[in-house]
């Protein structure tokens, strides 16, 4: 039997705090309590030494890029980099090639990632303007959702039917997630640029083209639409202060039946990073003005925003290096989500207590995932270990990212992970990812 005994953590659950032990016994949470005594020799003992002991992060939004987009990343090394940012479940988008968007094409994703990953996974099954019947074959108990695209972003998956989206809504139960920016508020802004600019279009334009009313026209009408039908929506990376209007707090989660996600690049950077970041911030939604950054935090923090995630979304050096027209957005996040939040935390703009409730919690509630999310008793022990007193540099040699940069290079975080445990298994140890592929299928509890 495979047996862990963590000692002398600061144990991060559930809106509190509090000094512990943690056995693990095979995959499972078996006791928590102020001390545990071994009761094998065989157990592995491992000394917090008064570190935080964290739920593993659930992260709702990557693009890992396989199939069909394999020199950008693979689910092999982009959930490398996620177990080595404390991240151990995540779900990923359809906009692979091909697109997701049949049964088969489904499962292929989830072949690969059984044999590859590192960390805990499911896969967004994609909507097109024609695949509703692909659509409602999905598997609620083990499928984390239906993913839209209402604005065009990487890959050619942009629902513009509206009497397919009315359809969609109104046929599945199943949480439907959207990307929501209006194509043709997009298309009117960059015609203008290219006017100005020719194919010279500074990255500095990008959230002026990708506006904060491209994204509220989007946002409104996918919530108009989930009222009218009584859809499960959940809107993917909300960017904008106008946006965070249309999202409660007067309602617990669980009863939500429309929630909201925020990314971390949304919540760092502004528009002011542009000058020096170019297009290695470029992403769709854009990064906005430093007045949508603190709307964006203050729905976060008084719930009207209900998830932090990263989507990851990597592209090599070489695609960011164009001109702006040519260069496709995204950028590599699940290796460094964590460090920044809590070098937010450090910056007292959040507490650890929150981070975890937007990080872990809250995505296991939102999408009902099984026994994931807290560090309960009876649950997986996906947990990982965080000294906030250990500072490092992000710098290329120690990025896991296939794509081989990060748009925190140079940046000094005060807090590093220095375990990771997936199902049970120490899949991440100061600095070193072992070659442990313990990642499992997440099911849903639906």
């Amino acid at each position: 039997m495979n047996s862990i005994l963590i000692r002398n953590a600061k144990i991060v659950n559930e809106g509190t705090i509090f000094e512990g032990d943690i056995l693990i016994e095979n995959k499972i949470i078996v006791e928590i309590a102020s001390q545990i005594s071994a009761k094998s020799s065989l157990t592995k003992i491992i000394d917090a030494e008064g570190n935080y002991l964290i739920p593993g992060i659930i992260d709702d939004q990557v693009h890992f890029r396989e199939p069909g987009l394999t020199h950008k990343g693979t689910i092999f090394t982009e959930s490398r980099a996620a177990v080595a940012g404390g991240i151990t479940s995540f779900i990923e988008q359809p906009n692979t090639v091909p697109n997701a968007i049949t049964q088969e094409l489904l499962e292929d994703k989830y072949k690969i990632a059984a044999e590859k990953s590192f960390t805990n996974y499911s896969f967004m099954m994609g909507g097109t303007n024609d695949n509703l019947e692909e659509l409602l074959k999905t598997d609620p108990k083990n499928v984390a959702g239906i993913k839209l695209f209402l604005g065009s972003s990487t890959g050619n998956m942009l629902v513009d039917n509206e009497e397919v989206l009315e359809k969609i809504f109104s046929s599945t139960k199943m949480l439907i997630a959207v990307h929501c920016e209006d194509e043709a508020t997009i298309k009117a802004n960059l015609d203008k640029f290219h006017e100005e600019y020719g194919e010279d279009i500074p990255p500095s334009a990008h959230p002026l083209i990708r506006s904060a009313e491209a994204c509220y026209i989007s946002s409104s009408k996918a919530i108009e639409l989930a009222k009218k039908t009584g859809a499960r929506l959940h809107i993917f990376h909300v960017s904008s202060a106008k946006e965070t209007e249309l999202f409660t707090n007067k309602i617990p989660l669980e009863d939500k039946k429309i929630t909201a996600e925020v990314c971390i690049h949304h919540l760092w950077f502004s528009d002011k990073d542009y000058e020096k970041k170019g297009n290695f911030i470029k992403w769709n939604p854009a990064v906005k003005t430093e007045k949508d950054r603190d709307a964006l935090w203050e729905a976060l923090l008084d719930d009207r925003i209900d998830v932090i995630a990263s989507d990851h979304a990597p592209h090599t050096l070489e695609e960011k290096n164009q001109k702006y027209d040519k260069a496709p957005s995204g950028g590599p996040l699940v290796q460094h989500a964590v460090v920044a939040m809590f070098e937010l935390y450090h910056q007292g703009k959040i507490s650890i207590e929150k981070i975890i409730e937007k990080m872990a919690h809250n995505p296991a509630k939102l999408f009902k995932i099984e026994n994931r999310g807290f560090i309960k008793v009876g649950y997986y022990a996906d947990l990982a270990i965080i000294n906030t007193g250990l500072p490092w540099t992000v710098k290329k040699d120690n990025i896991l990212y296939k794509c081989g940069w990060s748009p925190f290079e140079g940046t000094t975080f005060k807090s590093r992970i220095t375990h990771t445990f997936v199902n049970g298994q120490l899949v991440y140890n100061n600095s070193k990812v072992k070659d442990i592929h313990a990642g499992e299928r997440l099911t849903f509890d639906r």
